[in-house]
């Protein structure tokens, strides 16, 4: 299976599946002599861990990081850094039932038809749990790049939704609430609404936005290797994604160029920021904003109609542990993968010295 490793320059690639012993990564093009805090990257881990919340699945697991290389008395070597997390609270026989057929809206079918072979416990290669690993890599991605701030929070789920600009939240909310927004009465409805469903053995979905501040300008390239176009990439490599846009997205098509333009200033920044902070592919150091939609999780407990890999009619029922809901996890590896793309193009624009023994 190829398409397991991403970046260009800071790379990441991930193994394991759901239910193997262990998932973990590899990441090569770290600057050398970063200080890491590894007590940082446990808290973004458990972050994302599952079984944090009663609005999400509650699978068991400590999600604890073990590196094997590339860190020497607490820095960097500038080799790559190996790590492992293992997996023990796997529960492969919740899945028995499933080993002959294909979950509706998952990769089931798919894997089953390119590879002739798939692990059916816990969707195996394609389950959500490999993100984990990419967490890692994001955690660490963000200390070197220590003086650009990425935060992510839960804009809305199903219907629910906060209306004010980014500008007017206090982002110190996003860590006080289950479900990771920065709005906290529009939290409680989210929580609310997120229960009613899992109640009702049914699942919703939603849009993260995440905000990035002191970006320095020049980020990207201007033709394939846009800021936007990485970024867009990234998230689009994240489970259940289905949209990103940046900026005013979808709205700006409602708009006048007159209405849309961000007049320049004699400072270099723009009057507004209608773009999100990228022109042309690349960052022009005001805010990069984007907005990241996911879908509804595929496993109900609800029954559904499908088919068993002799092309035969069935019914698959809904059983085992499962997010009705996967955004309050999602945030922290949405706010990695964008931390590995930044740093990718750092390296490319300012080279590792800038961030070597800093």
């Amino acid at each position: 299976m190829a398409g397991n490793t991403f970046g260009n320059r800071f790379r990441v690639t991930t193994f394991g599946e759901s239910h193997a012993e262990a998932i973990g990564g590899i990441i090569d093009g770290c600057p050398s002599g970063i200080v890491l805090d590894l007590e940082a990257i446990q808290k973004e881990m458990d972050r994302r861990k599952p079984g944090q919340s009663k609005i999400v699945t509650q699978r068991k697991e400590e999600d604890k990081v073990r590196f094997l290389s590339g860190i020497f008395q607490g820095k960097t070597t500038g080799t790559p850094i190996g790590f492992i997390i293992e997996n023990t609270n796997s529960k492969s026989a919740d899945y028995d039932h499933i080993k002959d057929i294909y979950r509706p809206s998952h990769a089931d079918y798919v894997y089953d038809k390119k590879y002739g072979h798939r692990d059916h416990r816990g969707g195996g290669r394609s389950s959500a749990r490999e993100t984990a690993s990419r967490v890692v890599a994001g955690a660490i991605a963000k200390q070197v790049l220590k003086d650009i701030k990425i935060t992510a929070f839960v804009q809305s789920v199903g219907q629910v939704k906060v209306e004010k600009p980014y500008q007017d939240l206090d982002f110190d909310n996003i860590e006080n609430n289950p479900v990771r927004c920065a709005c906290p009465i529009k939290a409680v409805e989210m929580e609310d609404l997120i229960k009613a469903v899992k109640k009702d053995g049914d699942s919703i979905g939603g849009v993260i936005q995440c905000v990035v501040q002191n970006v320095p300008v020049g980020l990207g390239e201007p033709v394939f290797d846009r800021l936007d176009a990485e970024l867009a990439r990234a998230m689009l490599s994240i489970n259940a994604v289905k949209a990103v846009e940046f900026g005013l997205g979808f709205a700006a098509t409602q708009l006048r160029g007159s209405q849309h333009n961000d007049q320049i200033l004699p400072t270099g920044k723009t009057l507004t920021n209608n773009a999100g902070g990228i022109v042309g592919g690349i960052s022009n150091g005001m805010d990069i904003y984007f907005n990241v939609a996911f879908k509804p999780t595929a496993t109900l407990m609800k029954d559904q109609n499908s088919i068993d890999v002799h092309g035969q009619a069935v019914i698959v029922k809904g059983k085992g542990r499962h997010d009705a809901c996967v955004l309050p996890r999602a945030v922290p590896i949405v706010e990695a993968m964008c931390a590995m793309v930044l740093l990718d193009m750092y390296i490319e624009q300012f080279g590792f010295k800038k961030l070597e023994n800093q």
